[in-house]
């Protein structure tokens, strides 16, 4: 039998098929890197104990940049062995880059191994993470906001104006602005949609029930006006509590911007008047 690296900490309920593969993943690992070797990180299905027959092992194999020499991602039925730089993953890519995507991989993620002494778990962490001058950057500057809000309105228009497949699509297509929203006002990077439901379940978002989030945006999916209204009623509320923390208001300013439109969302008057884009 292949023996386990001191340090080896693997998440109960694996098959013994699964602790098989890591236990010789990270005795071939030790012996071939040693020192090189920082740590082992489980993601995927299996990591977060949603593993079916058919998932495989996604494991990152984190290294020294010496150690990372010419190696590249390997993948099998069983295994896709990552290796990565922890100078890379003490990185942070922006919203918008192609590093952003991969960013979520880390987050609930069983550290195996984690020769670092907290460097890594830091790095994860940090990883998974939106600072609040992030969420400004993300809901700001990269319109998330507004654009929740541009889709938001035009769902409630053609609902107003009869025309259900058009009030559809809109309802659709706000659901992705909206959850960066969600997520990004709780500090935290938006999950992939496979593992939506689980998170919300296992790591629930302050102020949103799981239960009632996730019925919330199903009704925003089929089209409900009722739901895209008091979805706007909680972020709304939630924005202007991001907004006390900071020095100047930077998001209560982006919905009262929408002036008089916003009457089709709340019901009520904003100060200033602007004009949706077409």
């Amino acid at each position: 039998m292949t023996e386990a690296p001191d340090g080896l900490n693997l998440p109960p309920g694996l098959s013994s098929r699964r602790v098989e593969v890591l236990t010789e993943l990270a005795a071939r690992n030790d012996a071939d890197h040693g020192e090189d070797l920082l740590g082992l990180v489980l993601s995927g299905s299996v990591g977060r104990g949603l593993a079916t027959e058919r998932s495989d092992l996604d494991v990152y194999v984190v290294l020294t940049d010496h150690g990372m020499g010419e190696r590249t991602t390997t993948r099998s039925r069983d295994l896709d062995e990552i290796p990565v730089p922890l100078s890379q993953l003490e990185e942070v890519p922006p919203f918008g880059s192609g590093g952003w995507w991969f960013r979520w991989s880390f987050a609930w993620a069983p550290i195996l191994l984690d020769r670092t002494r907290g460097r890594l778990p830091s790095a994860l962490h940090r990883l998974a993470t939106v600072t609040p001058d992030e969420a400004e950057t993300i809901l700001v500057e990269h319109d998330r906001l507004d654009g929740w809000l541009n889709h938001a309105y035009r769902a409630l228009k053609s609902d107003r104006d009869g025309r259900e497949l058009e009030r559809r699509l809109d309802a659709a297509e706000s659901v992705p602005w909206l959850l960066d929203v969600i997520f990004s006002l709780a500090g935290r990077v938006r999950p992939y949609h496979k593992y939506l439901p689980w998170e919300l379940r296992e790591h629930p978002v302050p102020e949103w029930g799981a239960q009632e989030l996730l019925s919330l945006l199903q009704a925003t999916l089929d089209g409900d006006p009722a739901a895209i209204r008091a979805t706007f009623e909680r972020v709304e509320s939630l924005c202007a509590a991001f907004d006390s923390e900071r020095p100047v208001p930077v998001l209560t300013p982006v919905i009262e911007g929408w002036g008089d439109e916003l009457q089709i969302l709340s019901g009520r008057r904003s100060l200033r008047p602007r004009h949706p884009s077409p």
